[in-house]
């Protein structure tokens, strides 16, 4: 192998529990976002842009969907014979096989891989966050500070600092203390889970971690443990977007910022662009009787009803009569004559019978998930059915086929589900 002065290692592993349904058959880095793209697009993206060509994806969760996304890299120009992208499963060793239980554990396993290319940095990338991120100019800040981990950092507001791994540094950007999760913070600057190493230094903390913790994990033990043993750390500052969509309102959030006259977050610019894989399809057509407003409608869609605020995937049909507002329609799905939708999730290759309505009533939090439904959006998983004339109303969750008889006088109150497959929602 050709020696690689710095490795990307993508953490794509993750189920993303609090994406409810969205993630129940599917790895969060491969849900759909912003129309045509996955979440994984955007660090993948990230590091061509960046001149980093050697990346290492790590997968665990259901990464069936995930990995035929990823392929073998074509995309991103990532097929390459020296580096290039190559995914990384949990795999046997010796006798025994063992599941990745840290995001230093998922690295520590994975050491022959790095070895191949000898690096002489190691990137560390979380594969569920939407941002632009030049890992050059980072690589750069690591050099010049002579340290021997850099951490991206973003300045958050004070009342959320506790729910990050909060950077305590000096005047010059020096890390002397790491706090994961403080009750009371000392200051904002919030660790966005991006890491370049010196490889030798992450090498020599990953074997000895690995020794005191089956689980080892960077925010709780390689950061503490090399900030103790006086090694040299620094925070780099980023001040641009960065979303985590982790929440089922974090994710319609950020979908819907995509859709304003001048987004925060710009997916057309031709300097940094986020590249995907993209099925070759026909183009998107509105009929006469159509009226689409301030919405992504992505190729192969057809609109015959009407379309306002909202996020449409590729090969959506929308038949006449229907409106959709304010919502996010995944890959496939067919909106049926007079359906009303609004607020809501609708999942791939999913079907709406005609004449039903979603997102109606009071904002009443799911019966069993409150803490995932409480926001007023309801989801409706992939591959699933809901007959017509049907009215269901906000924080509701409907996976499978539903039956007519599923529903009582033909409604779904606010809060509640049907869930054909298993308890999980």
């Amino acid at each position: 192998m050709v020696k690689k002065e710095m490795v990307a290692m993508l953490l794509a592993g993750g189920q993303g529990s609090r994406l409810g349904i969205l993630t129940k058959n599917n790895a969060k880095p491969a849900v759909s976002f912003g129309g045509k793209y996955r979440i994984i697009d955007f660090p993948m993206s990230n590091c061509i842009n960046s001149g980093v060509d050697t990346v290492g994806v790590l997968t665990q969760y259901m990464p069936l969907f995930l990995n035929r996304h990823i392929g073998i890299g074509i995309p991103w120009d990532l097929d390459r014979q020296s580096g290039g992208v190559t995914v990384l499963a949990p795999h046997i060793k010796g006798e025994k096989g063992e599941w990745y239980s840290g995001t230093a554990n998922a690295i520590y396993q994975n050491m022959p891989y790095l070895e191949e290319y000898s690096p002489e940095y190691v990137l560390i990338l979380a594969g569920d966050h939407i941002y632009k991120m030049d890992y050059s100019n980072m690589l750069k800040f690591h050099k010049k500070n002579g340290c021997d981990a850099t951490i991206a950092v973003l300045e958050v507001d004070i009342s959320e600092a506790s729910r990050f791994g909060i950077m305590n540094t000096d005047e010059n950007d020096c890390i002397y203390e790491f706090e994961e999760k403080p009750e009371h913070p000392k200051n904002n600057l919030a660790s966005m889970g991006i890491y370049i190493f010196n490889w030798k230094e992450l090498k020599a903390a990953l074997i000895e971690d690995h020794d005191e913790h089956s689980d080892s994990d960077f925010g709780k033990h390689i950061i503490p443990k090399m900030l103790g043993e006086g090694k040299t750390l620094y925070a780099y500052r980023f001040n641009d977007y960065w979303k985590d969509v982790g929440t089922i309102e974090s994710y319609w959030q950020a979908n819907m910022e995509l859709i304003k006259s001048l987004p925060e977050f710009n997916l057309y610019e031709d300097l940094w662009p986020i590249y995907t894989d993209t099925v070759k399809t026909q183009p998107q057509y509105c009929s006469e009787s159509s009226h689409v407003k301030t919405s992504l409608i992505s190729a192969g869609c057809e609109i015959y009803g009407t379309v306002i605020n909202s996020v449409l995937s590729p090969g959506v049909i929308v038949h006449a009569g229907a409106h959709v507002r304010d919502s996010i329609i995944m890959d496939d799905c067919i909106i049926h004559e007079n359906v009303t939708i609004e607020r809501c999730i609708v999942d791939r290759n999913s079907e709406i019978g005609s004449g039903t309505v979603i997102g109606v009533g009071d904002n009443i939090p799911n019966e069993k998930y409150p803490h995932i439904y409480d926001t007023g959006i309801t989801v409706i998983g992939e591959n699933s059915t809901v007959p017509a004339d049907i009215t269901i109303g906000k924080n509701c969750v409907i996976y499978g086929e539903a039956l007519l008889s599923d529903f009582v006088g033909n409604a779904l109150p606010s809060g509640a589900g049907i869930v054909k497959d298993g308890d999980k929602i």
